[in-house]
């Protein structure tokens, strides 16, 4: 059976592919990995390119357009392997970048996923937004890493290359064992796009399972290439998702209190745009708490199982203070500051 699976999910990045999955070819050279594009039923020429300019990687073509959760999940099913790794297609790879997450991976067995360091691949000496070096949840349902919080990224100094427990691995570069994701029921295809991670690795937290950043592997991202920051598209999607997250997942202690604490930070989030005359993302705030109240009775039974399934509640990754009174009143701008 194939030891490491690297599956790209693609949709219309043609050029994506031309760009970074050379340095996935090279830098994967090793025995029993097997490279994968799976294709969103792209409009552009993708599939003709992994035809024909890239013959070693494995094609899977989906049907229509799923999403990046429920594309994951399709292109996953049809794939076996020991571990799986969920890699963005505007990722670049640094040589032998598998070899800490498998290591790491075989002598950890309580150990379900890690992800390795990610940078940008703009400002290689800064953090990359989308994970950094692992990403944390504060109690109200906001992510942070090591190395961003919210909009501020640091430069990487080494600062954080310990190997460390984290409550989220980036979906940009998520290494995973395969039974496990399957097990635990893998992305929730729901979600579409954003926050699907987040909620995959609360799952795996909440029933006992471990995950880790592993600095010694290192990646570049671009970030952003699909949907670009503050699109309202991105807003509504984020806003949405994060909060049929907590609902699916916070413990029966938290869920009212939690939940009338982000009604009110979402209101204001919604008012800090129209003062800045957005109005496009201030109506997808408002867009986006509408269709979660329309769309939680359909996760009733994802939340009854979750609960019934949780062997560990309280997770110390999950942080009982709110990142938004530590960054903005508070002034912490790092994560060694908290």
């Amino acid at each position: 059976m194939t030891k490491v699976a690297v599956v790209i999910l693609n949709w219309n990045g043609a050029e994506m592919l031309r760009r970074f999955l050379p340095s996935v070819i090279s830098g994967s050279q090793a025995e029993g990995v097997e490279i994968y594009v799976a294709d969103n039923a792209s409009t552009d020429d993708s599939c003709r390119v992994i035809e024909e300019e890239f013959s070693s990687v494995h094609l899977i073509r989906l049907d229509r357009n799923y999403g990046f959760a429920d594309g994951y999940n399709k292109a996953l099913s049809q794939i076996e392997a020991c571990y799986a790794v969920l890699l963005n297609s505007d990722v670049e790879v640094t040589p032998d970048w598998l070899s800490p997450l498998v290591n790491y991976l075989d002598a950890h067995p309580d150990v379900a996923a890690c992800q390795p360091k990610i940078l940008s691949f703009r400002e290689k000496k800064k953090f990359e937004y989308a994970g950094a070096s692992g990403g944390f949840l504060d109690k109200y349902g906001y992510p942070f890493c090591r190395g961003r919080i919210f909009d501020e990224v640091e430069e990487d100094r080494g600062q954080y290359d310990s190997v460390s427990p984290v409550f989220w691995a980036t979906g940009a570069a998520l290494f995973i064992r395969l039974s496990v994701y399957r097990e635990v029921g893998g992305l929730d295809g729901r979600f579409f796009a954003h926050m699907e991670e987040i909620d995959l690795c609360w799952r795996l937290r909440s029933r006992g399972y471990q995950i880790f950043c592993i600095p010694s592997s290192t990646v570049y991202h671009v970030g952003g290439a699909t949907l670009k920051k503050e699109n309202p598209r991105k807003t509504y999607l984020n806003f949405r998702n994060n909060l049929l997250m907590l609902y699916k997942n916070l413990p029966v202690s938290e869920l009212d209190s939690v939940m009338r604490v982000r009604m009110c930070l979402d209101y204001l989030a919604m008012i800090f745009f129209l003062l800045k005359r957005d109005w496009k993302n201030a109506k997808a705030v408002m867009q986006a708490r509408k269709d979660f109240m329309k769309m939680r009775p359909q996760f009733e039974a994802d939340r009854c199982e979750n609960l019934n399934k949780t062997v560990v509640k309280n997770i110390p990754e999950r942080r009982i203070f709110s990142i938004l009174w530590q960054s903005k009143l508070k002034g912490k701008k790092f994560f060694s500051e908290l």
